[in-house]
């Protein structure tokens, strides 16, 4: 198994997970908040025609994770899954003959290679969902949009290989910055977004034992700096500040490889 960020803060997000077994290869994608042109440049540029993509796994509604999905799938004929909430706050968006294939938000199921694992999450979205993506040997666990860490949460990213975490802001920068004051507590908020901390939380309450990689990802411009996700992260594993990557707005993060 292989993935890659292809750009993750407010601006959008999409990531590219990837599974072989023999000559079979098996694409999806998490998210897709750019619009079609820069998806499909991101997409040429980390060697991936769109029309390889064997589906498009919707998290939520918001507009930095949906905002291209529909467009993409259209274009080249790939299936979107999503939570029958998410669907019905998005019916409108929908294109006539695009595959739209409900999911539920406690139940696996496959997709090509792929066994996917949604999982439910607290954010202020009609029914979202983050994902554990599990290639019959590899776990990786995507984590974002979520203003706490819950028991099920920590349960679903327990023995992952890899995690791509959100750490969305300092609470400090974010009290100091220049937004709305309802924005601010929107975002600190339970149904908001993890701060740094909080992130250190959810890794600190997950078993381990397994994980080789982790990304730090839906960082704010604004209200945080990676090295402060970093530093924050890294006590928690025993690992250096520079071991945690980062994904980043414009350009994500490269292929990682797991079990190469």
């Amino acid at each position: 198994m292989r993935y890659t960020s292809l750009g993750s803060g407010s601006e959008g997000n999409a990531l590219v997970v990837e599974a072989r077994e023999g000559t079979s290869v098996t694409r999806v994608m998490i998210d897709c908040g750019f619009g079609l042109r820069e998806i499909e440049r991101r997409l040429l540029a980390r060697g991936i025609e769109p029309s390889s993509l064997n589906g498009i796994l919707v998290t939520h509604e918001h507009g930095d994770h949906i905002g291209g999905v529909f467009r993409l799938a259209r274009r080249h004929g790939i299936p979107v899954y999503l939570t029958t909430g998410t669907r019905e706050a998005v019916s409108a968006r929908i294109p006539e003959g695009m595959t739209a294939i409900c999911c539920d938000s406690h139940s696996a199921f496959a997709v090509g290679n792929l066994l996917v694992q949604p999982f439910p999450v607290p954010h202020d979205a009609r029914e979202p969902v983050q994902y554990v993506l599990h290639d019959g040997q590899w776990r990786l666990g995507v984590l974002t949009d979520l203003g706490e860490g819950t028991p099920h949460v920590h349960r679903m990213l327990s023995g992952c290989d890899a995690l791509v975490l959100e750490c969305n802001h300092c609470p400090d920068m974010l009290a100091r910055g220049d937004y709305p004051i309802y924005l601010k507590y929107r975002i600190a908020g339970r149904f908001g977004h993890l701060s740094n901390a909080a992130a250190a939380e959810v890794l600190r309450a997950v078993d381990r034992s397994r994980l080789k990689f982790l990304h730090a990802a839906h960082l704010s411009k604004k209200n945080n700096v990676p090295q402060l996700a970093r530093a924050a992260l890294a006590p928690v594993l025993g690992w250096q500040p520079e071991d945690i990557g980062v994904a980043d707005q414009d350009a994500g993060f490269d292929w990682v490889t797991l079990g190469g």
